[in-house]
Parts: structure tokens; sequence; C-alpha cells
């Protein structure tokens, strides 16, 4: 397998950029918050050895243009959507962490005639978050909050970038440590950069617009197999039922908690969410 190349393209009137490797099917990998594609360094190779793998960086994030606006989940999903048409690309497995599960779940939605399969990984959705706020969710669910008011985030962050990732990101893992200091350095000189932080929290500012679509066909299923996997130790996961939240969207679910495991179970056990990404392709994706 030759090593993964970065590319930039117009999608959806953005400049995006992703990362690319392999042959075969596509496969597009999501990340989440607060990361960039480098979320998935430890996925990308030995997927990539069987399929063809696409791993953009979200509209408002990394390397990929932060416009004013356009940050509710249908936008999100066409950016996506439109990436595939740049690229010549029919069919599309979608495996999405956080955020980029958010905007998976509005691509298969939306668009189910070019969607084979859905991984969601550690997300609890954004309709199943606000119908159940109270006092506890608020508090599990800060950053929601925090991060969608207006101005304030960027004012108190910016220049402290760092300190407020290295927060974020052991508090969220199960191992603090789990996270290397290079990892911690990839981030924050992505979040660093001009209009880091408004990209992100533009993301979580959409969230009246992201409620209201979810809302809107939250009684139409998810057509395709769907994978729901979290972290069997992240303290929000244990809040909520996950198998409960994810079979009432789809009646073709398939779940897994991964133990010693936080918010980021890519990252901290990237041996075994890879084995169980990859069984799940090769059930429903790998014959395309």
């Amino acid at each position: 397998m030759s090593p993964f190349e970065h590319h930039r393209v117009r999608a959806n009137g953005i400049n995006m950029h992703y990362v690319q490797a392999g042959e075969g099917p596509c496969v597009m990998l999501l990340h989440g918050f607060p990361e960039t594609w480098y979320a998935w360094r430890h996925q990308i190779a030995p997927v990539a050895a069987r399929y063809r793998v696409i791993v953009p960086d979200l509209r408002g994030y990394g390397a990929t243009e932060k416009p004013a606006t356009g940050y509710d989940k249908r936008m999100m999903a066409n950016d996506i959507r439109d990436l595939l048409r740049v690229l010549d690309i029919e069919k599309v497995a979608i495996i999405g962490h956080d955020r980029g599960a958010r905007v998976g779940t509005r691509f298969v939605k939306d668009h189910q005639d070019v969607t084979t399969c859905f991984a969601a990984l550690d997300n609890i959705p954004t309709k199943v978050i606000f119908e159940n706020m109270n006092a506890e969710v608020a508090q599990a669910a800060w950053v929601f909050l925090f991060q969608g008011i207006r101005d304030l985030p960027e004012a108190l962050i910016q220049g402290r970038e760092e300190l407020w990732l290295r927060s974020i990101l052991t508090s969220w893992t199960y191992n603090p440590h789990a996270l290397s200091e290079d990892t911690l350095s990839v981030y924050t000189k992505a979040y660093s950069q001009p209009g880091g932080l408004r990209g992100a929290f533009e993301d979580y500012r959409a969230w009246r617009s992201d409620f209201e679509q979810d809302k809107s066909d939250a009684s139409t299923s998810i057509g395709c197999p769907v994978l729901s996997l979290w972290g069997a130790d992240y303290e929000a996961a244990k809040m909520v039922d996950m198998a409960a939240i994810w079979s009432a969207m789809t009646p073709k679910l398939q779940t897994l908690a991964v133990a010693q495991s936080g918010h980021l179970p890519h990252e901290e056990q990237p041996d075994q969410v890879t084995a169980a990404l990859l069984n799940f392709l090769d059930q429903f994706h790998r014959s395309t």
C-alpha cells in the first residue's frame, strides 16, 4: 500500500482538505471534536489495505475552509456528498465519530441512495441530548452550551488553545495519558490557526438547526446497516442506553461497548476499534 496522500478540492462551495489511501470500495472517515482528520491515523492504513479511504477535515476544521455560515448538519453532509461527486464516487460507507457521526447521521438519512453502511462512534444524537436536557446532562454536555455562545469562547481560549485542549482530551479519555504530547501538538496547531476556534464553535452554534432537522425526520429509520460503538467507560455514555437510542433509529443495528475507553475509542483502543470496523465493513461494503 502506498502512503496516504493529502489533497484539496472545491466541494459545495468551499475548499476542502482530505487524506486519501488505498483502492476499492470507498470508506469515508469523519472526525469529531476536538480533532481533525488526524484522529483516524491508526485506522487509515489497515482500512486502506482493503478499501479506498477518504478522510476529510470537516467544514471549519483543520485545513478545510472556515466560512462564516453553513454549519448545520444538512449543509455539512452536503459538503461530503459533493466531495464524493467531485471524486466520482458512487457508493460509500460512512464512519463518523462525535461531530462526524452527526454529519454522518444526516448524510445517511438525506443520501440513502449512495450509502452502504454507517458506523457511529461514541455519539449521542443532538435530538436526544436536548430533549433530555437537565442539570446532569448540562454538566456532562457543557461544551454544547459553552461553545454555543457567540464570541465569548474564542475570546477566553485564544492564546490558551493547548491548555483548553489538554483539559478536554484528558478528561474525555479513560487513560488521561492515552494521547501523546505529539498528538496534542497536532491538535493545538490546528485550533490555533486563524479561524480554528471559530470554525469548531460554529459547528456547535448550529445546534438549533440540527435539532429541528433531527425532529423533522425522527420517524424515518436509517435504512442501511448501522454499527453503534462507544467507550464503555465514558461518563456521558453511561448516562444513557446507547443501544436503545440507536435501535430506535434503525432496525439494522450492531453495537459494541469498548472497554477501558472514554470518548475517543478509535484513539484510545485503536486495534479493537479497527478490527470492529473492518468486520462491519466486510459484512456490508466489501462486495459493492
